[in-house]
């Protein structure tokens, strides 16, 4: 069957301010206005100093995006309709003059029957883009009562009023755009009667097949009789008649001994092309086949919060997701593919796309699905309060249905979550804490349509109220309840409590936590000049978005560490300090599974170059977290944990797998100058799931010693082989007389790439690479040990200098790569 007679807008468009229909911008989809500008070099970089200010003008100004297209006789011979998604967000739409509505969802497809309008030749499309800040004003004063926004990250008020990305009016890590454009082609779709709208697939798995209902839906008129024909790869196909009057159709279709998909880390990706196609409309989307569903059972701790795929529990391993750019135009495949695939080269299988952002794009999760990671989705409303009128029911009812259909089909889906935060937001603000009750059952109103509108579009997931959360109907205190649900722990960042804070909750599922840390030196550069290389300058404060979050860094240096001298080495500090404090965390409740079994650490990436709590900086580039993250991810690994009560460590082993592991090894302690004092062999079997203290370590010398540990592992079918290693402190870093490392280096070149091995002459401890040019390196953040050189690999563009930065500030120097044969 062909493909559907349509025409996708992408180009030519102009754009122009409604005052000044003289100058024009010309652009191609996807746009954003300030993106536009900043090309026709109209406004200054805003990421540069504190250029923010200074553009904030733009988002006031009333914009008309226009594109010129043309139609042949034969096309209208049919009916038309122009389908609009991704666009931001209030807009008034136009054809040939003809005014088709106005629109105010980014969230929402909108489609519009236009057969009546279009001709034959030349046809207009304008779209007048206005201020989304004057529409949420303009809602705010029709509310019954107030209804409190996130005055505490927002720049600009009532955007929890406005469905587009909350953090597009400025976040905690985020500047204030507040973007307006169109970021999907509109589309003029020709078709005969019925207009294919969303396709679900809903999966139930034998011992030996997979049975797929796969439920066809369909908008438009309904008066003719027509075919679906639903096809899964080239052997399983079936044809589903729609009867005059019918919308929706389901066929059935079996695959036998089926390739599943797994999480990453858990197995393979295999994924099957599944096809509808409706008189020349094609949907298509490659899924992945999975048993999927979530254990909440009670137990003796409370309630369990386990994700089982395939029959094997999961444990989940990844990062918070916040919109990859704030300017949507840079939201590239290329882009997403970069930071997903930097998930999982860091052993991560899941992300949550966080609630104050955007449902993303089709790419997003077709890359997800293609590299093993689930997605914990959240609805988008996050940290506020929101109405449950009924007008503002009417407009997010249509945008749930919508976006729960969209995703619905893909695999990676793993549940669907009402919101970020907005339970708790109750508390945050004067009006509702006065009013609690009022303003509680506003939320349930609001939650319930949400609930009804996910149940009906896909009642095969999991809806889970909200993040955090203790469970349906169960209004707890989930940032301190760590006996059930999801938690979001707090209390280091935003309360100020030491690193040991982490080891005194035993979370059941932890969805955000997090620690702060500068950018790299390199990202640094680009949006300061020299004056403004001091953390406390006004720019470096620019580029801190968390009241007092410099401070704080800054405040924990001297809890651990002695304080830097110079500004590159509190840059470097602060990211040694931000994976100290993931690495407590994650490492101590990986060792309380089946307990505990999911950790998401607040944040993957940033959508500027900007002090925050990501472990991907802006470009792309891995902060020392994101290395750390590979190690205490790593389906198998060892863990140094403090004993309670401060008298020793703890060697912990980890399997998250469901097949047993062999560990051969040692453990070590040495003294501060890399002496080895004492070393006991490591021959070990873990069970599948099992986490287990393997051996326990005290020192009369806290301050004068550290331990080691490494091991092989090899798992007990397939031969696939893990490395393992830790390294653990007895004592506060601060408190460690720490010998110079004196580095040495040797460098090449090899197929992987150019490489720098690096010598020592005393232990070097968090020994950190950095590069002048995009890209990453194979291992970094490492103890260095005399007598075992560690050799990395830079994976990036060409490397013509790097720097060498350890704990004791004792190497650090610019260096030219120079590769031998």
């Amino acid at each position: 069957m062909t493909q559907p007679d349509s025409l996708k807008l992408v180009e030519p468009w102009t754009v122009h301010d409604s005052e000044d229909p003289v100058k024009r911008y010309a652009g191609q989809i996807p746009f954003d206005v300030h993106h536009l500008l900043l090309e026709a070099q109209q406004i200054p970089d805003p990421f540069f100093r504190a250029n923010e200010a200074s553009v904030q003008w733009v988002h006031e100004r009333t914009w008309v995006a226009e594109t010129v297209f043309e139609v042949a006789a034969d096309q209208l011979t049919t009916q038309a309709t122009l389908r609009l998604e991704f666009v931001d967000t209030h807009a008034t739409v136009a054809l040939n003059g003809t005014e088709l509505g106005t629109i105010a969802n980014q969230f929402r497809r909108f489609d519009f029957d236009v057969s009546w309008l279009l001709k034959v030749g030349s046809n207009r499309l304008t779209i007048t883009l206005h201020d989304n800040a004057a529409l949420g004003a303009e809602r705010a004063a029709q509310q019954p009562f107030p209804v409190p926004w996130a005055d505490m990250n927002n720049d600009i008020p009532h955007m929890n009023l406005v469905r587009k990305p909350q953090c597009d009016a400025g976040w905690d890590w985020g500047i204030c755009l507040l973007s307006t454009g169109l970021y999907k082609a509109p589309e003029i779709v020709f078709h005969r009667d019925r207009l294919l709208s969303t396709v679900r697939v809903f999966q139930q798995h034998h011992a030996d097949r997979v049975e797929l209902e796969v439920v066809v839906d369909t908008d438009g008129p309904a008066e003719i009789e027509q075919t679906v024909t639903v096809a899964l790869g080239d052997d399983e196909i079936a044809s589903v008649t729609l009867a005059p009057g019918q919308h929706q159709g389901t066929a059935h279709l079996t695959v036998r001994e089926p390739r599943l998909w797994w999480p990453a880390g858990y197995g393979d990706q295999p994924v099957y092309p599944l096809t509808a196609e409706l008189d020349g409309q094609r949907w298509q989307r490659d899924i992945g086949l999975r048993a999927l569903h979530w254990d909440l059972s009670e137990d003796d701790t409370g309630n369990r919060m386990c994700l089982v795929v395939n029959g094997v529990e999961i444990f989940a391993k990844g990062a918070n997701w916040i919109p990859a750019d704030a300017f949507p135009t840079r939201h590239t495949p290329e882009r997403y593919e970069q930071l997903l695939t930097s998930a999982v080269d860091a052993n991560m299988n899941m992300i949550r796309v966080w609630g104050g952002g955007l449902y993303e794009h089709d790419c997003f999760y077709e890359l997800c699905e293609r590299l093993g990671l689930l997605v914990w989705q959240d609805l988008m409303f996050a940290c506020a309060l929101y109405p449950s009128t009924p007008e503002f029911l009417e407009d997010v009812g249509p945008e749930i249905d919508w976006q729960v259909s969209r995703l619905q089909a893909w695999g990676c889906i793993a549940l669907w979550c009402g919101d970020n935060e907005v339970i708790g937001a109750i508390n945050w603000f004067d009006e509702s804490r006065r009013q609690r009750e009022k303003y509680l059952v506003n939320y349930d109103r609001l939650n319930r349509a949400l609930e009804q509108g996910v149940t009906c579009a896909d009642p095969s997931r999991l809806f889970w109220p909200s993040s955090p959360c203790n469970g349906s109907l169960d209004y707890g205190d989930a940032w301190h309840d760590d006996s059930k649900g999801d938690m979001h722990f707090w209390d280091v960042w935003h309360e100020g409590q030491s690193f040991s804070a982490y080891t005194e909750i035993k979370p059941r599922f932890c969805s955000e936590f997090g620690y702060q840390s500068f950018p790299s030196l390199r990202l640094v550069r680009q949006f300061t000049e020299e004056e403004d290389r001091n953390v406390t300058s006004p720019v470096m404060e620019a580029h801190q978005k968390n009241d007092g979050g410099n401070a704080r860094i800054v405040e924990m240096f001297t809890r651990y560490f002695r304080f830097p001298v110079g500004f590159d080495q509190f840059l470097y500090l602060s990211q040694v300090q931000q994976a100290i404090a993931m690495k407590t965390a994650i490492e101590y409740w990986r060792s309380l599974r089946p307990n505990c079994m999911g950790t998401l650490y607040w944040q993957l990436n940033d959508n500027w170059p900007v002090a925050s709590w990501s472990s991907l900086d802006y470009e792309g580039g891995w902060k020392q977290l994101h290395y750390h993250a590979r190690r205490f991810y790593q389906p198998v690994q060892l863990f140094w944990l403090q004993e309670e009560g401060g008298e020793g460590l703890q060697l912990v082993a980890v399997n998250d797998l469901a097949e047993s592991a062999e560990l051969k090894g040692a453990l070590r302690r040495h003294d501060l100058g890399g002496a080895l004092l004492e070393q006991e062999l490591l021959n070990e079997t873990l069970a599948p799931g099992e986490s287990r203290v393997l051996a326990r370590m005290t020192s009369k010398r806290a301050t004068a010693e550290f331990v080691t540990a490494f091991a092989c592992a090899e798992m007990a079918t397939g031969g696939q082989q893990f490395e393992c290693e830790n390294t653990g402190y007895f004592a506060a870093w601060k408190a460690l007389n720490l010998p110079p490392a004196t580095i040495s280096v040797t460098t090449g070149d090899s197929p992987e790439g150019p490489w720098v091995e690096l010598h020592c002459e005393q232990p070097g401890h968090f020994v950190t690479l950095e590069a002048e040019a995009p890209g990453r390196w194979s291992d970094n953040s490492f103890t260095l040990l005399p007598g075992e050189p560690r050799r990395v690999h830079w994976r990036g563009e060409a490397l013509p200098e790097y720097r060498i930065n350890d704990l004791q500030g004792s190497y650090q120097s610019v260096t030219s790569f120079q590769g031998t044969d």
